[in-house]
């Protein structure tokens, strides 16, 4: 979500945090995502005994939790972004500059491949890794395409009415979205990159990467006009 999107919604108190404090936001909130996602897919993968659904219940669970917590710390902060899909309609709704919004890339692709890093450091894996999981195909597109506009158009709609619950808005949709998208729902361009550089339950192959990514832009961007739309504040 964007902090900016919820601006006149929620009064403020206190003055907007530089860009120093919101990029770093971004890249924490990004670095805890992502380790979470990558290091629940190591757990539940070792302690599920070769039962994928109870993996994948555990890699869903704990997503879900920690995307309600970050999104509730740090969205006074930097608008808790950690996806550049919705940087991308932040900027198109002219929320955030183009400049400030690829620094907020840059934050959330660093903090995100430390926390990918982190995980495989912390169960002994090698730090550095290359998926060999293969996600690709039209199925699996059309997941990531129907997953990122669920996403976006969650944030957009909750913000515009519901403002105190977009953090639990978010997580639900995300937990939801693992179980019924063929694709498990990354939703997030940075996330796929970062889940290409492990070789883990979570992974995905480099070269699946660039669809994935596509599909994302494509959904983000009907969430946004259609969103637009449906949630503008002036009736037609």
């Amino acid at each position: 979500m964007t902090e900016e999107m919820i601006r006149d919604e929620v009064p403020r108190t206190a003055p907007h945090p530089g860009l120093a404090r919101r990029l770093g936001a971004e890249a924490i909130g990004s670095f805890f995502l992502f380790c979470v996602v990558i290091g629940s897919g190591i757990m539940g993968e070792t302690l599920s005994g070769g039962n994928v659904a109870i993996a994948l219940l555990g890699n869903t669970l704990a997503t879900g939790a920690i995307l309600f917590v970050l999104i509730a710390m740090l969205a006074p902060i930097s608008g808790a972004h950690f996806n550049p899909a919705v940087t991308l309609v932040a900027a198109i709704r002219r929320e955030i500059g183009m400049g400030e919004g690829l620094l907020y890339l840059g934050a959330q692709l660093a903090g995100g491949i430390l926390g990918v890093w982190a995980a495989h450091y912390m169960f002994d894996l090698d730090i550095l890794q290359w998926s060999e999981k293969t996600r690709t195909g039209g199925g699996q597109w059309l997941g990531e395409g129907i997953a990122t506009f669920g996403l976006v158009f969650t944030i957009l709609g909750t913000v515009r009415y519901r403002p105190e619950r977009v953090a639990p808005a978010v997580a639900l949709f995300i937990t939801a979205g693992y179980w019924f998208t063929s694709s498990t729902s990354f939703a997030n361009p940075a996330i796929a990159v970062a889940r290409s550089l492990s070789d883990t339950f979570a992974g995905i192959a480099p070269a699946d990467v660039p669809g994935f990514v596509a599909a994302q832009i494509v959904g983000a961007l009907v969430a946004a006009a259609l969103g637009g739309w449906l949630f503008a504040k002036e009736l037609p």
